[in-house]
């Protein structure tokens, strides 16, 4: 009995340290470089946000982040590594809207995306938009819908990949609009892009960050924007609401994640400078010019709603029978 008691007296007294020695380890965070793996290729919008961000960050605790590009398998190849990562606060997951639908469409993953990955912040809202090569000469979304009905099965559209945020976009608009269109999955979204503009294929539901150049300089043309209200960056774009579709609605959002038994210190130090360093004016800036639209969220409230995403995508994946490509 009294070797249980002193046994009992040693949790007890690692239980009393354990919060003590993570706010210490918190205090001496960062000592070195922050590795931020993010699931999808280089020049996509998932890539290319978090990169303005990220530099702030950098500035702000004095190391650098590096960023990873491990696109694959709808994201997943990414979150994989970072779930399985020392939770020690110097490995990170930056993800789109793919880190809620990753499983419902990969039934057989060796992770847990709610359990294993904890949610640290938002980065923002980056709506979708329809684009076409302007050579296809559709002048509205109305356009495409009626020529992809007159043909029926001949239309095919990209994305960055079954299950990514690209594809939900896709789906749920041609759902709502009815029509029979041929998915082309690609490794990531620079070369759905390409294949867009050079009319390989019909339509891609691409983020704004990436599609605003190509639309500025007239080699795309963008018809309708997913989420529910217009995206301030290209305001004179109806939304598909607007234009007559209706449940055809979507958002694209892109947050940071951290393994799940990172310290709570580090990741609320995480959250605190990610919010601090997207109020920097220079940042706002930047952001509002690849037209992110603002979303606020504290880690505890990112999780809840990572939760319920998983769970209503898993309705719209099981409608749409959705197989990894």
């Amino acid at each position: 009995m009294q070797v249980l008691s002193k046994f009992a007296a040693i949790i007890l007294a690692v239980a009393a340290l354990t919060p003590w020695m993570a706010s210490a380890v918190a205090q001496t965070w960062p000592a070195k470089p922050i590795r931020v793996v993010i699931p999808f290729g280089a020049g996509s919008a998932v890539d290319v946000i978090p990169r303005i961000v990220l530099d702030q960050m950098s500035q702000q605790l004095g190391q650098p982040f590096i960023v990873e590009n491990r696109g694959g398998a709808g994201g997943s190849t990414g979150m994989g590594q970072v779930a399985k990562a020392d939770p020690d606060g110097y490995t990170l997951l930056v993800n789109s809207s793919a880190h809620t639908i990753v499983p419902s469409v990969y039934q057989n993953l060796s992770f847990d995306v709610a359990r294993d990955l904890a949610g640290v912040t938002p980065l923002g809202n980056l709506p979708n938009v329809l684009i076409t090569s302007t050579a296809k000469g559709f002048k509205t979304v109305a356009d495409l819908v009626a020529a992809a009905k007159a043909k029926p099965g001949s239309f095919n559209f990209a994305t960055a990949g079954v299950g990514t945020a690209t594809h939900m976009s896709a789906e749920r608009f041609r759902l709502s609009a009815g029509f029979e269109a041929r998915h082309v999955p690609f490794k990531g979204g620079a070369e759905a892009l390409t294949e867009t503009i050079a009319g390989r294929v019909d339509y891609y539901f691409c983020p704004i960050a990436t599609a605003m150049p190509q639309i500025a300089e007239g080699s795309v043309v963008g018809l309708v924007v997913s989420p529910p209200t217009r995206a301030s960056g290209l305001p004179q774009v109806r939304t598909t609401l607007e234009a007559g579709y209706p449940d055809s609605d979507y958002m694209f959002w892109i947050g940071m994640f951290a393994p799940a038994k990172t310290p709570r210190p580090i990741i609320d130090r995480l959250y605190q400078e990610a919010v601090k360093a997207m109020g920097n004016a220079g940042v706002k800036e930047r952001l509002a010019k690849n037209g992110v639209e603002p979303l606020s969220m504290t880690p505890t409230e990112l999780d809840k709603f990572v939760a319920d995403e998983i769970a209503g995508n898993a309705k719209l994946v099981k409608a749409l029978n959705l197989k990894p490509n």
